[in-house]
């Protein structure tokens, strides 16, 4: 999840996906504070990684977390809940609070258990001592006129620091794998697809074609996608093709993709952007994945020929007008000697060539 605290960031996001345990910087002189967010029954944590549920429209589920304090002292957490996302790095989060109980992140209600605070805007103040945990009961309502398909959402602890210090932004969570009933569509496509040529000026090398494009969700499942370009020039000359893959991008969200390809510059290439739709971990998908190509054209000039052609034919000109002036030089000594001599001067190779070609 998102989290200001270096030191912890890659645990934090472990426990939200794995449910481990997470450490965060240290916030006071008592040390590092380490806790996590786990699934759980009424009786603490049941070893699940994630919370799943499907539900139809206007149905309600209970379900629980629990957190725990690892540290040797007491900790203060937020608990909430708010809309899932994902980041173009791939890694799952929760929206800022701002907006992020606009869909399912507001369907979730955490009732408070003995000792914890309840807070006004429906968020949890748990204090926490050493190694203590608590577990917390949270009810999802499905709105009656929920759409159908995928809601994802995050259930967080955020780390409360001292009022005296810098504000950091600490926490951890698991999520809540969350399906509304109905029909459904599941469909993968490349989109605002960019290419150029970057080309070498070793015209005895490739250059390389970048291309960029996102693959957004069209349908209302998180799915991931395997993608490969190929291009070729003219007739189907020098094909290249590269191929990349993307976990997860959540239903109506796109995920960026920046491939390089080593390619000759014949003047132009012409390909496509091929899109396989792929389940993701333990989803069920009723709806047919289909396949998606998406063109892409990109003008690749072999500047470095043309430049390696122009230096060749400049070359040989220079080298033709170098030996025209050198005769010349030499004919007009000889002519020289010739008169010094008093002989009369004869006409070139050159001369003759015209005077005959005169006649």
């Amino acid at each position: 999840m998102r989290i200001a605290v270096l030191p912890a960031a890659l645990l934090a996001l472990l426990t939200l996906l794995t449910g481990g345990p997470a450490s965060a910087a240290p916030t006071d002189p008592g040390g590092t504070v380490t806790w996590t967010v786990q699934p759980a029954t009424a009786d603490g944590p049941d070893g699940r990684i994630s919370l799943r549920h499907t539900l139809d429209p206007g149905a309600t589920v209970t379900d629980h977390v629990t957190v725990t304090n690892f540290s040797d002292h007491d900790a203060t957490f937020v608990v909430y809940a708010g809309d899932g996302t994902v980041s173009p790095a791939g890694d799952f989060d929760v929206r800022p609070e701002d907006d992020g109980r606009s869909d399912g992140g507001a369907w979730v209600l955490l009732t408070a258990p003995s000792g914890v605070e309840s807070l006004d805007d429906g968020r949890l103040r748990v204090t926490l001592a050493a190694t203590a945990a608590v577990t917390i009961p949270l009810t999802i309502a499905v709105p009656a006129g929920a759409t159908p398909g995928d809601h994802p959402v995050g259930v967080v602890a955020e780390l409360i620091d001292d009022p005296g210090a810098v504000q950091l932004a600490a926490r951890v969570g698991v999520r809540l794998h969350l399906r509304v009933t109905g029909t459904i569509s599941a469909g993968m496509v490349a989109d605002d697809v960019h290419a150029w040529w970057s080309p070498s000026w070793n015209p005895f090398s490739p250059g390389v074609v970048h291309v960029t494009y996102v693959l957004r969700n069209t349908g209302d499942v998180r799915l991931g996608a395997r993608s490969a370009v190929t291009l070729a020039g003219p007739g189907g000359a020098a094909a290249v093709s590269s191929t990349s893959s993307v976990r997860e991008v959540l239903p109506q969200r796109s995920a960026p993709v920046d491939v390089t390809l080593r390619a000759w510059p014949l003047v132009r290439a012409g390909g496509h952007v091929d899109v396989t739709p792929l389940v993701v971990g333990e989803d069920v998908v009723d709806a047919p994945l289909r396949p998606t190509s998406t063109a892409v054209i990109v003008w690749t000039p072999p500047w470095s020929w043309l430049l390696l052609v122009l230096l060749v034919s400049g070359g040989v000109l220079v080298v033709r007008w170098q030996r025209r002036r050198t005769a010349r030089q030499v004919q007009a000594r000889v002519d020289a000697a010739l008169a010094a001599a008093g002989v009369a001067p004869q006409a070139s190779v050159s001369e003759t060539e015209e005077t005959a070609r005169a006649r």
